[in-house]
């Protein structure tokens, strides 16, 4: 297969994964017109409609649907030779551009990093800290670190750490309210919530043998974690924190666990997962040591 064909199945596979001819030249750093070019190259060499386009759409025909499953499969094997080839015959070198939570600028993320760095010194990190849900596409990111909960989407998850989440609140805090021991009690309190990437008011709670759920009404409101931690810390109120987030300050004395037997978990009862999320279903390998460092650098679960 020639070069020039190996790209007609790239966009071809781009343009039925990315659903529209803008977002697949987007992806691919062309032009919605070169799309439509090599669309209509590929139908001429193979001598069969792959779509049915109207105005503002298409839709695979029978003949496009078998051909994207065997395109797929091709594109994925020469994706993985070259990669494989890389990795034997080059040092990882180049930038690694990635988004992570505000929250792991001061934790895990520099100490992989560093460490990264000091193995493959070629290498280089472009970093994006932000708590809003950040598009890999839209901001060309290798990766999108992201914690809560695995959604499904036609970006590819990779998993990095599981953790918790608990009520926690100051001392000093404590000392002026007394503590609520389950999760009703939290009504009579100031509490703080996170408010990026999105507004969770039902928040639900899961003990050994007992499940509760709460609308939450907010006291204060903030959408940088480090911001809400730095908050509880102060004595303003109770907050809803990670365990990993939160071990360093329970250890030296400035948060204690509110209702202890209690952890907050989705509706589904699950806890939430620490992951990066790409727009490529191969990775490079500077990407995949990047994803070995974080792992070797997750925090033990509390």
């Amino acid at each position: 297969m020639t070069i020039k064909s190996l790209r007609e199945l790239e966009i071809f596979c781009s343009l039925i994964e990315a659903k529209s001819f803008v977002a697949a030249a987007r992806a691919l750093g062309t032009s919605p017109s070169s799309v439509t070019r090599a669309l209509q190259a590929l139908e001429q060499q193979l001598g069969v409609v792959l779509l049915r386009r109207s105005h503002k759409d298409f839709s695979l025909t029978l003949a496009g649907e078998s051909y994207y499953e065997h395109a797929r499969q091709i594109l994925d094997l020469e994706y993985e030779a070259e990669e494989k080839l890389v990795a034997l015959t080059s040092t990882p070198r180049g930038w690694i551009r990635l988004s992570a939570p505000e929250t792991l600028s001061t934790r895990i993320l520099p100490q992989a990093l560093a460490q990264l760095a000091a193995n493959h010194p070629d290498l280089h990190f472009d970093v994006l800290h932000s708590d809003a849900t950040l598009d890999p596409v839209e901001k060309k990111l290798d990766l999108a670190i992201r914690g809560g909960f695995l959604h499904d989407s036609d970006l590819i998850a990779y998993p990095l750490w599981r953790y918790r989440r608990h009520m926690y609140a100051s001392p000093a805090y404590l000392e002026r309210h007394a503590p609520p021991i389950s999760p009703s009690g939290l009504a009579t309190h100031a509490i703080l919530m996170h408010t990026s990437p999105r507004i969770l008011k039902d928040w639900h709670f899961i003990a050994q043998d007992a499940r509760t759920s709460l609308t939450i009404r907010p006291t204060h409101r903030f959408n940088s974690g480090g911001g809400l931690l730095a908050a509880a810390e102060a004595g303003l109120g109770i907050a809803r924190l990670a365990d990993w987030l939160a071990a360093e300050a329970c250890r030296a004395g400035r948060l204690q666990r509110v209702c202890p037997d209690w952890r907050v978990v989705s509706s589904r009862g699950e806890d939430p997962v620490m992951h990066a999320v790409s727009a490529h279903r191969s990775l490079t390998r500077n990407v995949e040591l990047l994803l070995e460092a974080l792992r070797m650098q997750a925090p033990a679960q509390d």
